[in-house]
């Protein structure tokens, strides 16, 4: 038995605004769309899928890094970006609340965190290991 693909289903109250904020503004390319008589959804690229299992006292550990307390619900979304203060800002720009601003993890990461249409907890991360490479 093989997984060949992770595809996190959400469901968005405002559809239309959802998908101006994952697709337009944070830049996930549409795969496809499909509606009928019942409703519609949207299908978004979202670069490689990973699943992370945290357990509690780990989800509360990486909540103080991040935030400095615990925030999150059992889901949070995580998206790895180029620069994690400008995308910061741009989601805010398009109404994402800022939970807590870009911070240097102990895994070396620069790390944020908002609160995105659909109720999403949302951190994006900037990899920083190239940078400690080459000092």
């Amino acid at each position: 038995m093989t997984v060949r693909e992770l595809r996190l289903v959400v469901t968005a109250a405002d559809y239309e605004e959802a998908l101006r904020f994952y697709r337009d503004t944070l830049g996930l390319p549409e795969r496809a769309a499909y509606s009928s008589p019942d409703g519609r959804v949207t299908i978004l690229e979202a670069g490689r899928a990973t699943l992370e299992i945290a357990d509690p006292a780990q989800a509360e550990f990486i909540d103080r890094v991040e935030v400095g307390r615990r925030v999150a619900g059992r889901i949070r979304v995580a998206f790895e970006v180029d620069d994690s203060p400008a995308v910061t800002r741009k989601l805010e720009e398009a109404g994402a609340e800022v939970v807590a601003e870009p911070v240097r993890t102990p895994w070396n990461s620069l790390n944020s965190r908002l609160e995105g249409p659909a109720g999403l907890q949302l951190t994006l991360f900037t990899e920083l290991e190239a940078e400690k490479e080459e000092s």
